[in-house]
């Protein structure tokens, strides 16, 4: 595949770009690359210069959202220390999921292969953040534990599962009870 320029400068981050919009408004199944294109004001062949089909259009659009993600909460995760941090992170973390519901469904969902290592970085922010709060020995059962419940969170505020009144308050919450639970915090 091609990687010189179009008159977009960079038309396979217009492409992701245009693609994360349009699956704003229209989720997967309403997203294509004719679409896409489209949108983008390029034919309907230039997206294959840069993705074979739509699930690499997709795993694209999956990676930008992991790296947004990771920078969202290595930012929460910077502004405070401690446990404090880690609650920022929590935060961050479901802020993103409400933000951009279609997006964080994909990321997670059968649509993208799994072992993405865009992924893996934004887990390994929590993971770190972790790693100073428990001993070591617990520590990637501790990260799993928090990921999983503030995940499981952003998964049902998302989905309408849940409606509380204050939902960062509620991550909160949920992240101290987990340091009062079985994480055995330092």
């Amino acid at each position: 595949m091609s990687t010189s320029p179009y008159h977009h400068g960079d038309l396979r981050r217009t492409l992701v770009e245009t693609g994360i919009g349009r699956l704003r408004a229209a989720g997967v199944d309403g997203l294509t690359l004719r679409g896409v294109a489209r949108l983008a004001g390029v034919s309907a062949t230039a997206p294959y210069r840069h993705f074979a089909d739509k699930e690499a259009l997709l795993a694209a659009i999956a990676a930008e959202g992991f790296e947004r993600l990771r920078v969202a909460v290595e930012a929460a995760d910077a502004s405070s220390r401690g446990m404090e941090a880690l609650r920022a992170q929590g935060v961050a973390y479901v802020r993103f999921a409400r933000e951009e519901p279609a997006l964080f469904r994909l990321m997670f969902g059968a649509a993208v292969a799994r072992g993405s290592l865009s992924a893996g970085a934004a887990f390994g922010v929590l993971r770190a953040r972790i790693t100073s709060l428990v001993p070591a020995d617990r520590a990637e059962i501790a990260a799993l534990s928090a990921w999983s419940m503030v995940h499981g969170l952003a998964s049902l505020l998302i989905d309408g599962r849940i409606d509380p009144p204050d939902p960062e308050a509620l991550v909160r919450a949920v992240l101290a009870q987990f340091a009062l639970g079985g994480a055995q915090l330092r």
